[in-house]
């Protein structure tokens, strides 16, 4: 695990329409990872508007994502959830099929889609990527949503 975050991208004097799809299911973590990526993008980009729908876990995150670019103008969407690794399959199965399906709709519908479903071991790995900001995984998505913005910009429309 990289404990390096690329740098803030520079403030962005634009404004974009980011979505924001967070599962309930671990809420205090995924929230954790909401509440950081807010704030950094309404750091680097403060005249953006960020709308935010709740998906009940992380299975249902790539359709909520799918609604919201349909439904809505969004220039990128973050997917949030958090789930723990068991003894059986079933987080494995599920991250592989959000990862697949948020692939898809990113180039099915030539949208900028963070992926930060995490899959976790216990509560202190949880902890430090959710909650704690030195490794949080919603400021790295925020990051990396401004900076695929900018790059998608730089090559011109499609």
């Amino acid at each position: 695990m990289s404990n390096q975050f690329p740098a803030r991208p520079e403030l962005q004097s634009g404004s974009w329409h980011f979505g924001i799809v967070a599962s309930e299911y671990n809420r205090d973590y995924v929230d954790g990872l909401v509440n950081f990526a807010k704030d950094e993008l309404l750091t680097i980009a403060p005249k953006s508007e960020i709308s935010i729908v709740r998906v009940p876990g992380s299975f249902e995150i790539p359709i909520g994502v799918q609604r919201l670019i349909e439904n809505r103008i969004v220039d990128a969407v973050l997917g949030f959830g958090v789930i723990f690794d068991g003894e059986t399959m079933h987080a494995e199965l599920i991250a592989g099929a959000v990862t697949t399906a948020l692939m898809n709709l990113s180039l099915q519908h030539h949208t900028p889609i963070l992926h930060e479903v995490l899959v976790v071991k216990n509560d202190q790995q949880a902890n430090e990527r959710c909650l704690l900001p030195n490794i949080n995984r919603g400021i790295e998505a925020a990051r990396a949503a401004v900076r695929i913005l900018n790059a998608l910009k730089s090559l011109g429309k499609e």
